[in-house]
């Protein structure tokens, strides 16, 4: 007898999704997710179809409207869509449009019969977002009449309502809610409408966007008159080396030779910059995240105009190596804008563009320009050229650096062997272990008396640490006390700046240590090693102190001693309170270095958890903190003696403790 443990699997088994199943059991299909990403495009959809009309040339505003129960309208001034009876497809365009895929007006664009450049363009936005709702309501006025459409859950209700009317002004306006069934989440951020609106207005210059927040009752206007030229002038708040160029034009062409020629036309603007370095890609004025076609374009473009010109005037050094485009990008504000009658996009959700024509059109159009550019304006092609190396030897200088710190930080596996004086303690639980890193010799011989050799290491400092905000990644890389303590935290660096991204090696989860404590005596000259601690974590690896993992082990300043027990005093106030409590004589002495306690004294005082006192360097004000390092030990010598001048008075008493 034949055995079955599951449904068979035959003839009867294939099945095909119909109506609006198609959309809302596999939503990522169409949006490229079933989240919040996939719901914000679905958005984006209805919007382009508003845009669409506006580039045409049927009206010049969008007003988007945000719901308090996340629905979302959107009303345009164009010619309405057509809804009424189509004799050639024998149904409504109502139920061509809203109900079923691959339908719409754009698809013969290159013939420009009603859409020469277009957003939408695979017939699936309007279908795919009304599938997608949990409802929907399309009023529409075109030819004389006011059309009304009602949609649940996918399902027409109540079919095509149409009376005349006297208002005389066209338009669409669509009122939907994304349906949760559809999406995990339909809860879309002002934010995203603000990014995107604001975006849109860049690459439709003159085309007002209105956003309206009923929750917060809040009216945001976006419009950019002359488009990406206000767009870069902004942006750059006139801090470029060079001029802001803009380039125009149009061109046909085709992807292929046996297929038909296309029209394409863009727009760019470019200049040079220090402080901002920024590129952007739209067609058809979708936001090109990923840019495809426009990107490759402009990477070969550039990096051959510059590469000649640096060659041609004799600028790289012997055996230099040729620039990249990172060198270029590191100072390039750019924004190019294209619009084609046949667009190829990776996907439905038109994050990049894959075009051979417009590639090649784009990439002969700018290699020209740039040259004529260069030849032209030769005080910016100078400046331009000369950046552009100063921004390859800084990449080169900093990968050849990482390669040092990777030698150095990187080896065998037992640090007891590789960090000379490191002593490391017995547990491997890193939410136990904890690292102190004291002052000298003799204070970490003190420390290994007294502390628990279970979770506590040590790590001395030996001599004067180098000042970090002072010093260029090299010379900080060759110091032995930096890269041995970094071999010891174990979680590498990360350096966040411009030119020397490329040494980023940080990965917190490789952090060896629970808490980070740093222990120095009492003293100007303690006080002096902890800053320059604090500064060399501050500037290598950040993160460490905005995670909470590192503190600094409090000293006690005084020793009070009265009969058989001893006291110890962190401040002023507790000498004076333990004093006024004891009865008897008492005597009181200044705390010897941590390198002349006894062991029990530094347990108890300094490393014994129950009884010691930390404190938690904090990251609240990043930017005071910043600030306070540069005047204290950067190149700022005015503000440091403006300060001294001004507070040095509060720090005279601590002379005394030297």
């Amino acid at each position: 007898m034949k055995k079955t443990t599951a449904k068979e699997y035959g003839n009867d088994s294939i099945t095909s999704l119909k109506g609006a199943d198609r959309v809302r059991l596999r939503p990522s299909v169409i949006f490229g997710s079933d989240g919040l990403e996939g719901c914000e495009h679905s958005v984006f959809e209805i919007l382009s179809n508003s845009i669409d009309e506006a580039r045409e040339g049927y009206g010049n505003k969008i007003e988007i409207t945000l719901f308090k129960d996340h629905s979302i309208a959107v009303s345009d001034h164009g010619r309405g869509i057509p809804v009424d009876y189509n004799t050639v497809e024998e149904k409504y365009n109502w139920e061509l449009l809203f109900c079923e895929l691959y339908a719409g007006g754009k698809y013969d664009n290159n013939n420009g019969d009603t859409y020469q450049f277009s957003l939408g363009l695979n017939g699936l936005g309007l279908c795919s977002t009304q599938y997608s709702s949990e409802f929907m309501h399309v009023v529409i006025y075109r030819d004389g009449y006011r059309y009304e459409l009602n949609f649940e859950n996918g399902e027409n209700v109540g079919g095509l309502k149409k009376e005349p009317t006297a208002q005389k002004a066209t338009g669409s306006n669509i009122h939907w809610k994304p349906d949760r069934k559809v999406f995990t989440d339909i809860n879309i951020p002002l934010s995203y409408f603000q990014d995107v609106l604001r975006r849109q207005c860049i690459v439709n210059a003159g085309l007002t966007f209105v956003l309206t927040d009923e929750a917060s009752g809040d009216v945001f206007t976006y419009c950019y008159p002359n488009g990406i030229k206000d767009y870069i002038a902004e942006i750059t708040n006139d801090k470029n080396f060079t001029e802001i160029q803009y380039l125009s034009t149009e061109t046909t062409g085709r992807d292929r030779e046996d297929m038909e020629d296309y029209r394409l036309k863009f727009e760019l603007s470019f200049c040079f910059n220090n402080e901002i370095n920024l590129i952007e890609y739209y067609h058809n004025s979708s936001f090109l995240e990923h840019g495809g076609s426009p990107d490759k374009a402009t990477r070969s473009a550039f990096v051959y105009a510059i590469d000649k010109y640096l060659k041609d005037n004799s600028l790289y050094k012997k055996d230099e190596k040729k620039i990249v485009f990172s060198d270029v990008e590191d100072s390039l504000v750019l924004v190019i804008n294209s619009f084609s009658t046949v667009t190829s996009y990776e996907n439905q959700t038109k994050k990049a563009i894959n075009n051979k024509f417009i590639q090649d059109a784009m990439t002969d159009y700018l290699k020209k320009q740039l040259e004529i550019y260069f030849i032209e304006n030769k005080a910016d092609a100078d400046k331009i050229a000369n950046q552009v190396l100063v921004n390859k030897r800084s990449r080169e200088t900093a990968e050849k650096t990482r390669i040092n710190i990777k030698k150095k930080l990187t080896g065998s596996l037992d640090m007891n062997n590789r960090v000379e004086k490191f002593v490391n303690c017995r547990t491997k639980d890193v939410n136990r272990r904890e690292l102190y890193i004291v002052e000298g010799d003799s204070a970490m011989g003190a420390c290994i008396l007294g502390r628990d050799a279970e979770f506590q290491g040590i790590m001395p400092v030996r001599g004067k640490i180098l000042n970090c905000l002072k010093s260029n990644y090299e010379t900080i890389f060759k110091s032995d006390i930096i890269t041995d303590l970094l071999r010891v935290l174990g979680c590498g660096v990360e350096i966040k700046t411009k030119h020397n991204k490329d040494l980023n090696s940080f990965d917190i989860s490789q952090l060896k240590w629970n808490k980070i404590i740093i222990c120095t005596d009492a003293d100007v000259d303690g006080f002096q090693i902890r800053t320059l601690i604090l500064t060399m974590i501050y500037r290598l690896i950040p993160s460490l102190i905005e995670e909470g993992y590192v503190y600094i082990a409090e000293s006690p300043l005084y020793e009070i001693t009265s009969g058989k027990k001893t006291y110890f005093a962190y401040t002023e106030k507790e000498k004076a309170d333990i004093t006024d409590k004891l009865s008897g004589k008492y005597h009181i002495q200044r705390s010897k270095g941590l390198g002349e306690n006894e062991p029990d004294m530094m347990w108890q005082t300094t490393m014994n958890p129950e009884t010691r006192r930390l404190i938690k360097v904090m990251p609240e004000d990043a930017a005071l903190t910043a600030d306070m390092f540069e005047i204290l030990l950067g190149d700022n010598l005015q503000g440091r003696k403006d300060y001294i001048k001004e507070n040095g008075h509060m720090y005279i008493d601590l002379t005394e403790l030297s």
